[in-house]
């Protein structure tokens, strides 16, 4: 699906990669609904759009609230006149530490926006999705959604799920006009330990400073995402790091999942 003069929503669209969406589809003659849970970094990204900022709409919805996601769509019809494409672009990390040592209600969180936000999301656009003549969902799953991290064992079941229900979602849908495609981001340079509520350990600064995969920009993890479902992609894997480990937990899972344990032993005995 082309995005030029197509209707968009976005999630996370406040930073990182949800405003380089925001900001590559607007230049590229889309329209997009903004939606983001902080209405000041919001309001930054359709700054940044420029002249192309009448083109996008902002609403202030947490994902994981399902009253207010219910109520949506109709803000993206009144603001746009219809909706062709979803991006569930939003997303936390959780702390670094096991599982064990993990509190309830964090683990409550992370799949509440992760997960939940994207079935509810999916859920309430898809009625309108199937009365266009074409259109399109992406759900941005993660490299820890298919290959063990330590130290993110919930946020990686989470993505995880997203991979597993964009898939389903896929061949639920063969028979339509609503092509699915699922992103598996490796590390992308943004803030998202900010927006998650997590502080990022000196150690795990280290590891990706000493790393010879550097971490993919914002603005090319965009662009990978729009050229996937241009291209009706079925999975869009982005960075380096993505590709590789995906080729690498494939050939063994085993020694792929050691391999991850030895980077990461050294920040989970802080």
């Amino acid at each position: 699906m082309k995005m030029q003069n197509k209707v968009i929503v976005v999630t996370g669209a406040g930073s990182g990669i949800g405003r380089a969406l925001t900001l590559k589809l607007v230049a590229m003659g889309a329209k997009v609904a903004a939606v983001d849970l902080n209405p000041d970094t919001l309001a930054e990204t359709v700054n940044l759009a420029g002249s192309n900022k009448r083109k996008i709409s902002t609403h202030i919805v947490n994902v994981s609230d399902k009253g207010a996601v219910d109520n949506l769509p109709q803000a993206v019809i009144n603001a746009h006149g219809t909706v062709d494409g979803l991006i569930n672009n939003a997303g936390i990390i959780q702390p670094f530490v096991k599982l064990a040592d993990l509190d309830d209600k964090i683990i409550e969180r992370v799949l509440n926006v992760n997960l939940y936000g994207v079935i509810y999301m999916t859920r309430a656009f898809l009625p309108h999705l199937l009365k266009r003549p074409e259109a399109h969902i992406t759900n941005v799953s993660s490299m820890g959604g298919f290959f063990p991290v330590p130290g993110q064992t919930i946020y990686g079941a989470s993505k995880a799920a997203v991979k597993l229900m964009t898939e389903g979602l896929y061949a639920e849908l063969i028979d339509t006009n609503v092509g699915v495609t699922v992103v598996f981001p490796g590390a992308i340079a943004t803030n998202i330990t900010e927006n998650s509520g997590v502080d990022m350990p000196a150690a795990a600064a280290d590891m990706e400073n000493a790393s010879p995969m550097r971490a993919t920009s914002a603005e090319d993890a965009a662009q990978a995402i729009i050229d996937g479902i241009e291209r009706d992609k079925f999975q869009v894997y982005v960075g380096n790091d993505a590709k590789l480990m995906n080729v690498f937990y494939r050939i063994s899972p085993l020694r792929a999942t050691k391999f991850m344990y030895n980077q990461m032993k050294g920040l989970l005995s802080q």
